[in-house]
């Protein structure tokens, strides 16, 4: 007899769902690519997302194997990006489409915002700027006066389609609220939220820990699906979910995620404060808290520029490095960590070959993600001994080598890390099992470690601080 649950994860281009078992197995999946618009880092439609993972899962039900018993399937959980806010009219209804996560308008907001925070809240997070959710939503009342009398809720993005499967808009989890300026030491909303900002206070969601069963699935989709009214999971943010996926849920172990940005999350004891808002903590559902950012820089830059010949640019990569070249292929303007600097703009040499480009690109990238854990271990004292790898980025073995050797650790490769997967993980923590950790032990597997190499990291040493001295040059650092 097995149990399965399924894990949603609906993300800045497409989607993409997850059945397995409660051993981790994963037994089915699909994706879907979502028809957008050119302004889709700035605004997108929920309801295109909930038809199409709607479809997309009825279409994965209906193809399931003979040998998967329907009536075993438990649960759901959904992940989806940081900051992403959507506005909801008293039917639950958007009156707007969700505002992005990578939406820069509400700059001026986020700075009013983090002034305010500052004054409140001296020691806790204030890393408040344009990625975070209740800076969308003061930009939004103060765009839209005419609209604000129709609001009933905020709600983040996985909050719509845990909404969606089972009728229940109004509870969120710890991960999705730190950038909606809930107090996550307290557990509660600080009052400079209504009375500073100018948020009503029944716009405000319920706050309950990642992992909690906030409702069932609504009998009309149980019974087009032909599934019983499995349990639904409250969600939580894309990069909280992949680490989880990863295996990194206990204090001491980190995980970098990279996909269309480059996500660091680790879990520590103690809460860690960045005074200057790079590094935030999120909390974990079983007391302890997890550290982290979020990049603007990533690996969309492949599917963007290099998706042709792929494979094999990534084999002619591994003849090239280390490139002693400096790139930084940031495609949008600003970043947000381990750097803040809003007029920050990517570089790359000129005059080189394509795949000597694309080499010195994945170096770039390394060393953003080498000064971020710089920064974690001046802020926490803690020592980085190991890191858990999952997104898209984790696939080349030629980018795994250069990061072990940049960041001079071994790289642990998840055998199924994606925020799908981790967000079944969330679905089995409380249903199936006791705790996160518990859920995480018996489903998660490593399918491959990479060490440093000691020539290579040698090398990277006097690059990674060329590559330091060209962001202070820059006045970025």
């Amino acid at each position: 007899m097995s149990t399965y649950f399924f894990g949603l994860d609906v993300g800045t281009q497409g989607a993409r769902v997850v059945l397995v078992d409660e051993k981790g197995e994963l037994l089915a999946s699909d994706s879907r690519k979502f028809q957008l618009g050119d302004k889709f880092r700035e605004e997108q439609s929920p309801l295109l997302w909930w038809n199409d993972c709607k479809e997309m899962l009825s279409k994965l039900i209906q193809e399931l194997p003979d040998n998967i018993d329907k009536k075993d399937i438990l649960a759901i959980s959904v992940t989806s990006t940081s900051g992403t806010v959507i506005p909801l009219d008293n039917q639950n209804q958007p009156l707007h489409s969700a505002i992005m996560y990578s939406d820069p308008r509400s700059a001026e907001q986020g700075k009013r915002i983090k002034a305010i925070a500052e004054r409140n809240v001296p020691h806790g997070y204030t890393g408040f700027n344009a990625s975070s959710g209740i800076s969308k939503m003061l930009w939004y009342i103060e765009t839209y006066p005419e609209k604000v009398q129709d609001i009933a809720q905020w709600i983040h993005a996985s909050d719509f389609l845990v909404g969606k499967l089972c009728g229940n808009y109004q509870v969120t989890d710890y991960t999705n609220v730190l950038k909606s300026a809930y107090d996550l030491e307290k557990l509660e909303w600080p009052t400079f939220v209504t009375e500073e900002i100018g948020l009503k206070g029944e716009w405000l969601q319920e706050v309950v820990p990642s992992g909690t069963v906030v409702g069932s699935l609504l009998p009309a989709l149980a019974e087009e699906w032909g599934i019983p009214e499995i349990k639904v999971v409250v969600g939580m943010t894309d990069g909280c979910a992949t680490q989880m996926a990863s295996g990194a849920v206990k204090p001491g172990t980190w995980n970098s995620t990279i996909g269309t940005t480059l996500v660091i999350k680790g879990v520590t004891k103690n809460n860690v404060v960045d005074p200057l808002g790079r590094l935030y903590s999120h909390r974990h559902p079983e007391g302890y808290w997890m550290p982290g950012g979020a990049s603007n820089t990533g690996a969309d830059w492949i599917s963007l520029q290099f998706a042709e010949g792929l494979e094999e640019l990534n084999q002619e990569a591994s003849h090239l490095i280390p490139t002693n070249e400096l790139a930084w292929p940031l495609l949008q303007e600003g970043e947000r960590y381990p750097i803040m600097a809003s007029h920050a703009k990517g570089f790359a040499p000129d005059n080189i070959s394509r795949e000597k480009l694309f080499a010195a690109n994945l170096e770039g990238v390394a060393f953003i993600e080498k000064l971020a854990y710089d920064i974690i271990e001046e802020l926490s004292g803690e020592k980085i001994d190991a890191v858990y790898s999952a997104g898209g980025g984790s696939n080349s073995d030629v980018w795994l080598k250069i990061r072990a050797s940049v960041l001079n650790v071994p790289i642990y490769k998840c055998k199924e890390a994606s925020g799908a997967f981790g967000a079944a993980i969330m679905a089995a923590s409380n249903t199936f099992y006791q705790t996160l950790t518990e859920a995480s032990e018996h489903m998660t597997a490593i399918e491959k470690m990479v060490d440093p190499d000691p020539q290579l990291h040698a090398s990277y040493q006097v690059q990674y601080k060329d590559f330091k001295n060209k962001l202070k040059d820059l006045n970025y650092l």
